[in-house]
């Protein structure tokens, strides 16, 4: 009878532990098919209502004009959201964008009729820059077409391009000369914050720009250039969609070169020496990126530096078309985990430092024309062609959010100290951190006033009232340490700046904002950003406190012509 017993407590623990053991599996197996699994829709998870105490939602129009049945409507009412998912507002409607009369009619509509007017496309910024409350929103996705001059070196496109269709248009022969690090982004959303990638040499998207043509809030088409109608240009590039809609743009194209790819991990401290000594004498490294640690045991302070040195001017006539990104899934996952804590974290850091190397994809045949022993050779539009799919989940009760901050190239190590140090010490996951070369940029509402290093990081947060406090919190401690070391913050992302940060970073705003009622004196052309910034300068207290009713009253203008004669 005892053993019978033992024998009965036995199959117990064997058959509790097969459960459990079960039970675990089975757990595993959803919670990695959960993590690996891409998006089923867009997060729409509310939105940041203030920003430094000012409440950013509107009223409802009480009567909102009838819909024009003549314009190419996508929505009537309803709302929209950002890539954070944070930013839900509530919209007159969408018109879909396919042709130049299109933008004419529906800004004859909104003039007619009181309405703001919004540019969107693939809406990647994160504080309500591509739209505003009960604004007639253009969705400018399918007003995507580009031609290409093979011998002047030149394409033309339509704003909603994306630049991911684009690389496959100009492959094998050409490729993009200045672009974000990775291709998710129109051409358009590009141009509106002058955005700079991986091409430390080329700089920002405005160094490739060689002229635009741009309908103006009153229905007038004016071209502007680097040489022509200078101010407008200064105004147009990294004027977040203020000044008009950019209805083509003429940009130069490079060969797609064929790159010999290496990377070395270096001290975070000794990347200003690395780039004065390696980066920046060496012309014939066409592409740089610095990756740095998010792992707690070295947190910013190794850096993997990828860097493509050029061989050939042209790959050889039978190169592939371009491919999409291997393992999507599994990186999906390893990214994921990182957000439950420093052994995730290591673990990611241990793929990007020893696993990744070894499946890396080499485009271009080794020859002895091209370079010798192991080299891995890959063309230009490899690297560039990335629309990171991995980054995007279905974790519907989160969100991750992008930063990015300038710093005089003296400063880095000291501000990389500083921001390590912020950052230990708080609880929200960063997923990413990497390091870009920035240029003197010479737009109106510049972020970087003289040559600098970026720092941009990627960070989760719940989306949630706590997750958006402790972002807003997190955020207000990176720009005083960016501010202290002479630096400024990057404008497309989350609104979560006093109005002291944003003055202090752009001293340049009240100008800004008085060419902006220059050239559109009835602010037609709005968004809630525009909103935000103009509320934190103290824009329309001064014009009610010097008595200015009428906004062509309420402004001086010391910059030159407009640029059209209509206006």
């Amino acid at each position: 009878m005892a053993e019978e017993q033992k024998g009965f407590r036995l199959s117990r623990r064997l058959l509790l532990g097969a459960a459990v053991f079960g039970g675990a599996v089975l757990w595993g197996g959803a919670t990695v098919a959960r993590l690996a699994r891409g998006p089923s829709g867009p997060k729409n998870t509310g939105r940041i209502a203030d920003v430094d105490g000012i409440a950013l939602p509107l009223k409802p129009i009480a009567s909102p004009p009838a819909f024009d049945p003549s314009l190419p409507w996508l929505a009537k009412g309803g709302d929209i959201n950002d890539a954070s998912g944070l930013s839900r507002t509530p919209v007159y409607g969408v018109v879909e964008v396919s042709e130049d009369e299109h933008i004419a009619k529906a800004l004859a509509f909104a003039r007619a009729n009181g309405l703001k007017v919004s540019l969107a496309a693939i809406r990647h910024s994160m504080g309500g820059h591509a739209f505003d409350d009960n604004a007639l929103v253009l969705d400018l996705r399918r007003f995507n077409k580009v031609t290409v001059d093979a011998v002047a070196k030149t394409m033309t496109l339509q704003p909603g391009a994306c630049w991911h269709d684009i690389q496959i248009m100009l492959h094998p022969r050409f490729a993009v000369k200045a672009m974000q690090s990775t291709d998710i982004f129109s051409v358009g959303g590009s141009l509106s914050v002058n955005a700079h990638g991986m091409d430390h040499q080329a700089g920002s998207v405005a160094g490739s720009i060689r002229s635009m043509r741009v309908m103006m809030a009153d229905g007038s088409v004016t071209i502007c250039s680097p040489t022509e109608n200078i101010e407008l240009f200064r105004h147009v590039v990294g004027g977040y969609g203020l000044f008009g809609v950019v209805l083509e743009a003429t940009l130069d194209i490079v060969d797609n070169a064929v790159y010999r790819t290496s990377r070395e991990i270096i001290k975070s401290d000794d990347f200003p020496k690395f780039f004065a000594e390696v980066l920046e004498p060496n012309k014939d490294i066409g592409l740089f990126y610095g990756h740095l640690s998010t792992a707690p045991g070295n947190f910013l302070e190794d850096m993997i530096v990828y860097r493509y040195d050029k061989v050939a001017e042209q790959p050889p006539t039978d190169q592939p078309a371009l491919g999409e990104p291997d393992g999507v899934g599994l990186k999906r996952v390893i990214m994921n985990m990182a957000k439950w804590g420093s052994a995730f974290q290591e673990l990611k850091w241990f793929t990007e430092k020893t696993l990744e190397p070894k499946f890396e994809s080499c485009t271009v045949p080794r020859s002895s024309a091209l370079a010798q022993g192991e080299a891995c050779l890959v063309t230009r539009n490899n690297p560039m062609h990335d629309s990171v799919p991995y980054l995007f989940n279905d974790l519907m009760g989160e969100t991750d959010i992008l930063h990015e901050y300038f710093i005089p190239r003296a400063s880095y190590n000291p501000f990389v100290a500083e921001a390590r140090e912020i950052l230990r010490n708080q609880d929200l996951p960063v997923l990413n951190a990497s390091v870009r070369i920035v240029h003197k940029e010479d737009v109106a509402l510049t972020y970087a006033p003289e040559p600098a290093y970026s720092l941009v990081l990627y960070i989760n947060q719940p989306a949630d009232a706590d997750g958006n406090a402790k972002m807003r919190a997190l955020t207000r401690a990176l720009i005083d340490v960016t501010i202290n070391h002479g630096g400024r913050f990057f404008l497309p992302y989350q609104l979560h700046y006093t109005a002291k940060e944003l003055l202090a970073s752009y001293p340049e705003l009240p100008a800004f904002l008085t060419a902006k009622r220059h050239y559109d004196p009835a602010e037609l052309f709005s968004s809630t950003f525009y909103r935000a910034i103009k509320a934190l300068s103290g824009v329309d207290a001064r014009r009610r406190i010097s008595g200015g009713t009428h906004p062509h009253r309420a402004v001086r203008w010391t910059g030159g012509r407009r640029g059209t004669s209509r206006l």
